[in-house]
């Protein structure tokens, strides 16, 4: 059964719009898949990347453009400037990483929570209150945002740095075996591989 890695931060409108397709993808071609939330800050810093603030004013409009280009092509609503951008990452990821390990609920429904939350809903998803409703959205206990916060840090810092051993620069990215599949705009590649021809 092939495996994907799939790198990702809940900050991410980019992960936000790729939604179900990766994990419909997988389920096709009967992949497992395991969610890596990590942070895209220090994998920038790590790998080259520059966080958005720091970003040319150029790169910013065309950032702005593209949400709306891929917003209005996918049918996913997307407000560019939410008001809770940037955010804490580390509580929803925490919140990935354990109910990933409890299971009984619908990953896919959870990440989209988080996406819908702050790039739709104009909720914090560092917020306590955000995190136990898209849990139990989810199908998941909303204790999840209680327990496991160490095991859960943990994780996440592991997650970076097999990010980086891997390849990974950027989120949304697949990882199978050696091959690395970065953005939502090339969700058909994860596709393709799959198929074998990729």
């Amino acid at each position: 059964m092939p495996e994907i890695a799939y790198f990702l931060s809940p900050l991410s409108p980019w992960v936000f719009l790729a939604g179900r397709r990766p994990f419909e993808i997988a389920a096709r071609h009967g992949a497992s898949m395991t969610l890596h939330p990590l942070d895209t800050a220090a994998l920038f810093a790590r790998t080259g990347g520059t966080v958005l603030a720091d970003r040319h004013p150029n790169r910013k409009a065309y950032r702005v453009q593209e949400l709306r280009r891929w917003s209005d092509r996918l049918g996913v609503a997307v407000n560019p400037h939410p008001r809770h951008f940037p955010t804490n990452p580390a509580p929803a990821s925490y919140a990935l990483i354990a109910a990933q390990a409890a299971g009984g609920g619908d990953l896919a429904a959870l990440l989209e929570g988080f996406g819908r939350a702050l790039w739709q809903e104009e909720r914090d998803i560092a917020e306590d209150g955000v995190i136990r409703a898209c849990l139990e959205g989810a199908g998941f206990d909303a204790a999840l945002a209680d327990r496991g916060l160490l095991a859960g840090a943990e994780t996440y810092g592991r997650n970076l740095e097999d990010a980086i051993a891997r390849g990974v620069f950027g989120v949304p990215s697949w990882v199978i075996g050696d091959e690395v599949i970065w953005g939502q705009d090339r969700i058909d590649f994860l596709d393709a591989h799959l198929a074998g021809a990729g």
